[in-house]
């Protein structure tokens, strides 16, 4: 990734991690400042920016550890290593938090994150499966960090229970050899080809998603899908089924006989809009007033009947092209 300046957090420069990041992104400019989460000159420009602002990297230390109950793949879903992306999905959940900021910040104090995980899950009477990849993209922040590495390795010899983490990028070979002692689950997002080209800016396309979980399906680690987010455009219902006859044909047979589904409609919001509108402006628009309802907090879903209908066709394509296939859930 190609960075145009980095803000950090003096202190940063104190952990391991904010010494390997100074020296590998010595040559651009570095500006201090005093919070990750607070720096004025973005949050004063123009939503038209936002493409430009993604070019920053912010680099910090995370203070906040709240653990948030999750009750679908994992237990919690626990804050890590990174948030933000460099990617510009139309539809990011992390504008919804970030607004326009929603750059990627890297947090130097892995071995404290790392350290909490594994006294929480030792001090649990059940084995427990935290999200770690709920504010990020891990496999895009590795090539950077090398945070799977140090994550997956320690875990692995002395965690409990599990962690797990989605993507839409295909960079796993540092991860592949590792020994994680399946206690690793890895999560492909998947949409059709052309959802990714115009709505997932800055992705890995369809092909090389598929390839990557089933490298790491072969490697030993437990995988799955997210169908993630469904989004209903006018000729969604040929869209999806495209996408399954793909990963039908795609998939290795060990992939499919032991993955399991995830599937997310689309929320979206006025934050979305107005940023879209003015930092994409040939872009699709998401917004359906005749399909969306009001979620709260300038949040839209997908009408109830929209819901419905699309669950039951989603479920009954699942089936016959895939198979029985385990849906934990679709939300």
């Amino acid at each position: 990734m190609k960075f145009d300046a980095v803000y950090y957090e003096p202190d940063s420069l104190s952990y391991p991690l904010g010494q390997k990041l100074k020296d590998d992104f010595g040559d651009l400019p570095w500006i201090p400042i005093q919070s990750h989460n607070s720096i004025k000159e973005m949050q004063e420009k123009p939503n038209a920016e936002f493409g430009h602002m993604k070019r920053n990297l912010i680099i910090g230390i995370r203070k906040t550890h709240k653990y948030v109950e999750n009750h679908k793949v994992s237990d919690y879903l626990v804050p890590y290593t990174s948030s933000g992306c460099t990617a510009m999905c139309l539809y990011c959940y992390l504008v919804c938090n970030y607004n326009k900021c929603a750059y990627l910040r890297l947090f130097v104090n892995r071995e404290q994150m790392l350290d909490r995980i594994l006294k929480r899950a030792r001090t649990s009477e059940q084995p427990l499966t935290f999200e770690i990849g709920s504010n990020s993209d891990l496999v895009l922040e590795n090539t950077i960090t090398g945070n799977l590495q140090y994550t997956i390795s320690r875990f692995a010899l002395e965690g409990a229970g599990k962690l797990t983490f989605p993507t839409k990028f295909h960079m796993v070979d540092p991860i592949l050899d590792l020994d994680h002692r399946e206690k690793v689950i890895f999560r492909m997002s998947v949409n059709p080809q052309s959802v990714i080209s115009r709505i997932e800016l800055g992705t890995s396309s369809l092909a090389q998603r598929i390839e990557a979980v089933n490298r790491m399906c072969d490697h030993g680690y437990p995988c799955g899908l997210l169908i993630a987010p469904v989004i209903l455009t006018e000729n969604w219902r040929e869209l999806y089924t495209g996408l399954l006859e793909e990963l039908e044909a795609g998939l290795t047979e060990r992939m499919k006989k032991q993955m399991f589904l995830e599937v997310i409609l689309m929320t979206y919001s006025y934050v979305h809009r107005a940023i879209n509108s003015e930092a994409f402006p040939n872009a699709p628009d998401l917004y359906d007033s005749g399909m969306m309802t009001g979620r709260g907090r300038g949040r839209y879903c997908y009408r109830n009947e929209a819901r419905a209908d699309a669950e039951l066709f989603l479920r009954a394509e699942i089936n016959r092209i895939l198979g029985p296939v385990p849906i934990l859930y679709i939300s």
